[in-house]
């Protein structure tokens, strides 16, 4: 599995210390940056790296980092195909892909410490989707969503 980070200023040092500790791990990983601290980069900016490659299929899953993940939550789901949510607790980061297909977690590096990232993320990165047909169903739903909006702005 294709694993890309990503992080603003604020999220920095915890995206370099969970690339890290997971490039020891069964995924390939890609830290798509930044590579140096920049006090007045913008989590757009962080957040339109792993958005694309979520949606042109060049990683598997993402993580972004930033400082609350609110913002990076917001910028990612701009993107079509991206199913992206801020995730502070382990149900969350496995039942968001396990129900809603989620393919981006946003963590808040100053809301969770290295070792809660390191649960969150190992729980997002093993969760699978659902068989069940209830979950297929509404996530069709929300695809649709997409897709009747993109076409209505695409006109």
């Amino acid at each position: 599995m294709k694993i890309c980070f990503s992080s603003d200023h604020n999220g920095l040092e915890l995206k370099n210390r969970l690339v890290e500790y997971f490039s020891n791990s069964k995924y390939e990983i890609i830290d798509l940056g930044p590579k140096k601290f920049d006090p007045n980069d913008d989590y757009p900016d962080s957040a339109i790296l792993v958005a694309q490659g979520i949606s042109l299929n060049d990683f598997d899953k993402g993580i972004i980092i930033c400082g609350s993940g609110v913002g990076a939550s917001i910028a990612a789901n701009k993107v079509p195909g991206v199913r992206a949510a801020i995730c502070h607790d382990s149900y969350s980061a496995s039942q968001g892909v396990e129900h809603d297909d989620m393919n981006v977690l946003c963590l808040g590096s100053k809301i969770v410490d290295f070792n809660q990232s390191v649960e969150l993320v190992e729980k997002f990165l093993s969760a699978k989707f659902s068989k069940e047909h209830r979950f297929h169903r509404r996530l069709k739903k929300v695809l649709k969503i997409e897709n009747d909006l993109n076409n209505y702005f695409n006109e």
